[in-house]
């Protein structure tokens, strides 16, 4: 615990005292640390690799070029936005804290649902996309892609990524730190080896638009004549990669001086992720043989450049590194989807075993209910995924478009809530880290703005059941609500339940040791 003294342990424990919580998790992450898990979820070896088509084969190399930083900016606004709070309110679950307090008890519910949906089938798809790099990357392991062994697959990893979990932070906090270096190791490799191993070196690639959409692109995307409306598309595959750095609110609680480290960590993770995964995904352009060709395979662009440039030996040690960062990516995850049912269950949260999912086994000092129900519900969601179709798309493919909003509306509600609490009782003065009164102001208008593109882009074609689901659960969350949740769901501590709380405060940490 270098670097971590007595003093910030206090402020540590102060902070989470006054807003009512105990220390039941252990405090093991450092700045770093914190930063990783972030940097492991966002993984541009992941979501950048595996959805890589929707920008080449939409208006090609410009796709990442231009439309990769575009996109990245949009998450960035997102990431300021959250910062600003979690430096203020840093605690597990922070999305759904933030919301009741700067909010109220319906904005902070509906913000939980929204956040917990969107991380567990995030997970799912993280692990479905897992499955599917490791049947195109080692077909001599006979893998096949079928849909029997992708949810194979998933169920083993998905236990092997809720058993590391449920031993502690300690050593998922290793292993992320790993992932975190890892990942910035091989996106330096494979940027070089393309730029080296390139058969042209056409940089205008990268500022060239030209519309594969339809039949020229692997129909990757429908066709359509309107080259910003396919631009608009390609959008997803940046807002989709940049996204899970709310897992550094999530670990809140177990990093050393939270109110400094964790907004720290939710900016840098998106401003090195965005900055690692466009040079390497720019090198990777400009390596492709040919264009022309490369939109035209598709969704197999990725395999099929790396097999034409490099040997099978040298694109087999990438393959192993990038899959290792897939899987690490689904552990943070995990890490993440277990705090949020943690922190939203010791207040009552869930409909059911509130009690067992907020508990934190004493020695472990780990949420292990809460851990093993994450991963039980996200290997649900894959079976269920991929067993029933809407249409000509799986349900797969539609809900993780959902999840894009569902998880981009959980984190721009308390941004939105926070531009009418600054300044009030509600949130009376922000915290260490802090943009200002002015600029974080405007960053919650551009954030409205950004959630519309957010949308627009996730609703179209062949997406466009996804408007429907959206709209179809946000009706049920308020039905449900006020028919049942509102009488039943008290919310957070706030203003004299804080001190209410005191006793079971003592009582909770001594109970895990740490008083």
């Amino acid at each position: 615990m270098s670097g971590y003294t007595d003093n910030d342990k206090k402020q540590d424990l102060h902070i989470l005292h006054s807003m009512g919580y105990a220390q039941e998790l252990e405090r093991r992450m450092s700045g770093f640390s914190n930063f990783a898990i972030s940097f492991s979820i966002i993984c541009i070896l992941s979501g950048g690799i595996n959805s890589l088509a929707q920008a080449t084969s939409g208006v090609g190399g410009a796709g990442i070029g231009i439309g990769w930083p575009v996109g990245c900016l949009v998450s960035a606004v997102f990431a300021l936005g959250m910062a600003q709070i979690a430096s203020a309110y840093p605690t597990a679950g922070g999305l759904y804290h933030w919301a009741s307090i700067l909010g109220n008890r319906f904005t902070g519910w509906f913000t939980a649902w929204l956040n917990l949906l969107g991380l567990i089938t995030v997970l799912g798809a993280i692990n479905i996309g897992t499955a599917l790099f490791a049947a195109g990357a080692f077909p001599e392991l006979g893998l096949t892609g079928s849909e029997n062994e992708q949810m194979v697959i998933v169920l083993v990893i998905t236990a092997i990524q809720a058993l590391i979990n449920h031993f502690g932070i300690g050593l998922t906090a290793k292993l992320t730190d790993f992932s975190g270096t890892l990942i910035m190791i091989t996106a330096a490799v494979i940027t070089v080896l393309c730029l080296v191993l390139a058969p042209t070196h056409d940089f205008s690639r990268l500022w060239t638009f030209t519309n594969y959409s339809g039949e020229t692109g692997g129909s990757v995307w429908p066709k359509s004549d309107s080259m910003l409306y396919v631009f608009m598309l390609g959008l997803l595959l940046p807002v989709y990669t940049i996204t899970g750095y709310d897992a550094s609110a999530h670990t809140s609680e177990e990093t050393h001086k939270a109110a400094h480290s964790v907004p720290k960590s939710i900016v840098m993770s998106v401003l090195w992720s965005s900055l690692a995964g466009w040079v390497m995904l720019s090198a990777f352009v400009i390596a492709i043989p040919d264009m022309n060709a490369g939109a035209a395979s598709g969704w197999g662009v990725f395999f099929g450049t790396m097999s034409a440039i490099m040997p099978v030996w040298l694109a087999k040690i990438i393959y192993i590194a990038i899959f290792i960062a897939q899987f690490l990516c689904g552990l943070a995850t995990v890490t993440s989807a277990s705090r949020m049912i943690f922190a939203f269950s010791r207040d009552g949260g869930m409909p059911v075993g509130s009690k067992s999912l907020a508990t934190v086994h004493p020695k472990l000092r780990s949420p292990v209910t809460a851990i093993w129900t994450a991963a039980a519900l996200a290997v649900a969601f894959v079976f269920l995924a991929l067993k029933i179709k809407i249409g000509e798309a799986s349900l797969y493919v539609t809900v993780v478009n959902a999840t894009l909003i569902f998880l981009f509306l959980s984190f721009a509600i308390p941004i939105v809530l926070g531009f009418f609490a600054y300044g009030t009782p509600k949130w009376p003065a922000p915290g260490p880290w802090n943009l200002g009164a002015g600029l974080f102001k405007l960053i919650s208008v551009l954030t409205v703005v950004a959630m519309a593109i957010i949308i627009f882009v996730a609703i179209q074609p062949p997406n466009d059941t996804v408007g429907e689901i959206t709209l179809g659960f946000i009706v049920l969350a308020v039905v449900i609500w006020f028919a049942f949740e509102q009488r039943r769901f008290k919310g957070p501590p706030i203003g004299d339940e804080v001190k209410k709380r005191q006793a079971e405060i003592a009582a909770a940490e001594k109970a895990v040791g740490e008083i």
